[in-house]
């Protein structure tokens, strides 16, 4: 048994997440800590709120709240939705926690004694109709690297440049809508990240197992233009980690908090804390490598405009420490989930979100649909008629077909219990061997995250049973052989309880189902195939599940699609 932390990309606290920040991170993490569970392994898997920053103080202020208030609010309703989504967290953490702040707190100021921190003064956009500086997302304004006009003074949502607001062509304030802009001095902490571009390059290039997509992005951000930048770890704003504090090496930073970029991936280690403080569990030995952690495997889970805060910014403080904190070794990373031709967005309101989704249909709809067209390689797009279609064939057709079939047949045949009688023949032999060598890939694809590819394994599974069902006819066969009609369902009910171990990562409710149809709670793994379809002895009792995927019809495809046309108010 292996030990294995997982952390998903912690999302902002600034409104209900759509789909595809679902797809992005959380849900991949979950289906790869799912599978690590069912197979005996050890898994931590974290996630959190990301409470901090821009994003936090300006949805505060249009729902008309206190930002702290507003926070408490919004990590209550998304670890509500997380649950409706059977997101299995160990912990649903917060970055704006005690443990967060002394660790944010205690990893800057040993980074100061580290000489990687430097006090320097600079101009900064203070916008005089609002009387403030304007950080990050206070900033708007056209890219300059690939000309979107709605470029925010963090990150370009286009093309995934990190700026500042500075770079901003026509910047605007968010607050007021003013161009009357200003530099203005203004003093920051920075990180020197350039100090460490060697050791980030050796470490990065020693990932030679690392998704493309997540290498491609690292190294533009260490060699692109003048290679990797030192980088600002202050903002003038209210709400945040205090970067003046007892014991801090510097003065004059009242008022300033620390970036939310600095923070929030500390939040994982937080998170750890918090853990560990809810169960009475040792946090150490997932995190410390002088502790216990230098056998666990660390992987994350995040969309691609997060790789360059996890590839650098984060590990330039872990690393820029100098003490035993555990490293990322794996960093699984997505392109993005289009909508109907367009881009998701929290904060612009467009596609569906999180809530609306859980209100439409139960959670494994949209767990199937999105874990099987994964933005693994490249962009993909969500529209109601693919989602229409994959729903109804895959979940309906196939597996809930299958699991409907067998136990109403039996049940009409010979009870609801498993039937004895008859022995398996060549057809079941060519079933067993199929399945053998479906099972094995499916599983190898899962340890090698690769999200589409172990869903379509899955779906083949399914297809193979029910190919068997046709090829045997267990309707026709017991007009003539009863018992060779009953050894036919003795094996498909044990299909279904194997299918339910299986299908968990992906499907976990429907799984969940099935196990109680099959009145058993036996998740154990098919390691041998062949003993785990005889693991419902004769005579096992079952019920008939309630039906467990019922079609999409083509009036509420039309409908959602003119109700969720792209925006949310």
């Amino acid at each position: 048994m292996a030990r294995h932390l997982i952390t998903s990309a912690i999302p902002y606290i600034n409104g209900i997440k759509h789909l595809g920040n679902l797809i992005g991170s959380q849900l991949p993490a979950d289906l790869y800590a799912r599978y690590l569970r069912a197979r005996g392994h050890e898994v931590l898997f974290l996630c959190a709120t990301d409470e901090h920053g821009t994003p936090a103080e300006l949805a505060a202020a249009k729902a008309g709240k206190p930002v702290a208030d507003y926070c408490t609010e919004m990590h209550a309703v998304q670890a509500r939705i997380a649950e409706g989504f059977s997101l299995s967290f160990d912990h649903f953490g917060r970055s704006s926690s005690d443990r967060n702040r002394a660790l944010t707190q205690g990893f800057a100021a040993r980074l100061a004694e580290m000489n990687l921190i430097s006090e320097v003064t600079e101009k900064q956009m203070y916008s005089v109709a609002d009387g403030r500086f304007l950080p990050d997302r206070y900033v708007e304004g056209t890219c300059p690297n690939c000309g979107f006009e709605q470029a925010r003074g963090d990150q370009c949502d286009n093309c995934t440049k990190q700026l500042d607001p500075t770079d901003l062509i026509n910047p605007r304030s968010t607050l007021s809508g003013s161009t009357e802009l200003e530099l203005r001095e203004t003093k920051h902490l920075h990180l020197r990240q350039s100090e460490m571009r060697g050791q980030l390059q050796a470490w990065i290039e020693s990932k030679t197992d690392w998704p493309v997509l997540t290498t491609s992005i690292a190294k533009k951000w260490l060699n692109d233009g003048d290679g990797l930048q030192d980088r600002g770890i202050t903002r003038d704003l209210k709400w945040g980690v205090p970067a003046q504090f007892d014991g801090a090496p510097w003065s004059g930073m009242d008022g300033k908090v620390f970036y939310v970029w600095f923070d929030a991936p500390i939040e994982y280690i937080a998170c750890a804390q918090e853990w560990a403080d809810a169960t009475g569990a040792d946090w150490q030995r997932w995190w410390r490598t002088d502790q216990g952690a230098a056998d666990v495997t660390y992987t994350q889970f995040m969309g691609k405009d997060n790789v360059p805060f996890h590839t650098l910014g984060f590990p330039a403080t872990i690393l820029g420490s100098g003490e035993p904190w555990k490293l990322v070794d794996y960093i699984k990373s997505f392109n993005y989930l289009n909508y109907d031709g367009g881009q998701f967005s929290t904060s612009r309101g467009r596609g569906v979100f999180m809530d609306q989704a859980l209100s439409l249909l139960p959670a494994d709809y949209w767990r199937w649909w999105l874990l099987s067209h994964a933005p693994e390689s490249s962009d993909a797009e969500f529209t109601w008629e693919n989602f229409q279609q994959s729903a109804n064939k895959d979940l309906a057709d196939v597996l809930g077909n299958l699991v409907s079939r067998v136990t109403k047949f039996c049940r009409a045949k010979f009870g609801e219990t498993v039937p004895e009688g008859g022995t398996w023949g060549a057809t079941e032999e060519a079933l067993i061997a199929q399945l053998e060598l479906r099972l094995r890939s499916y599983e190898a694809c899962m340890e090698a995250m690769e999200v589409r590819k172990a869903a379509m394994e899955l779906r083949s599974i399914w297809v193979a049973g029910n190919e068997y069902l046709q090829a045997s006819a267990p309707w026709s066969v017991v007009k003539t052989d009863p018992a060779q009609a009953a050894a036919i369902i003795r094996l498909a009910l044990n299909l279904i309880r194997v299918y339910a171990v299986i299908s968990r990562p992906f499907i976990p409710d429907a799984s969940a189902s099935m196990m109680s149809g099959m009145k058993t709670d036996d998740w154990s793994w098919p390691d041998d195939l062949r003993r785990a379809l005889t693991a419902l002895p004769v005579g096992h009792e079952f019920v008939v599940p309630e039906v467990l995927f019922r079609k999409i019809t083509d009036e509420e495809r039309t409908e959602w699609q003119e109700r969720f046309a792209g925006t949310r108010d």
